[in-house]
């Protein structure tokens, strides 16, 4: 499993490749859109900034996979949405907007997981990495 610095290790060096290029590149990865999620982490009170990427989209609303590459706990972005799901996202690299952000329920999830491994087995992958139940995570706007 990645280990916490070789996560911030993969968002530094996305964000310079983002930084490089003028945000000409960088705003794809493995066939799926990046956005930048901030979330308000829960023991700093500080904001925190990750980039992921969205396998799949439903009108308005982003999916995002709480996967941590198939480790066994959360990664620190899910926990610091569930307790504060206030979010800002930057879609692509499009200006931050505020956003909700959730779990998608059981029903969703059962419905929505198969739509994200059909084009990004990957993720179906991880799963069979962990005995945790991987979150998809939803992306909504407030307006």
């Amino acid at each position: 499993m990645p280990s916490d610095f070789a996560l911030k290790a993969m968002n530094t060096v996305h964000r310079a490749v983002l930084k490089l290029s003028a945000g000409k590149a960088g705003w794809r990865a493995s066939d799926m859109p990046v956005l930048e999620l901030t979330t308000i982490g829960r023991r700093s009170g500080e904001p925190r900034s990750v980039m992921l990427t969205s396998p799949y989209q439903e009108g308005s609303t982003l999916v995002v996979v709480a996967s941590r590459g198939g480790d066994d706990k959360h990664p620190a972005w899910f926990l610091n949405l569930r307790d504060n799901p206030a979010v800002e996202v930057s879609y692509q690299g499009g200006p931050a907007q505020s956003m909700h952000a959730r779990a998608a329920t059981a029903s969703e999830r059962e419905r929505l997981w198969p739509l994200v491994v059909a084009d990004h087995k990957n993720y179906a992958g991880y799963q069979t990495k962990t005995t945790r139940e991987i979150p998809l995570v939803l992306l909504e706007a407030t307006d």
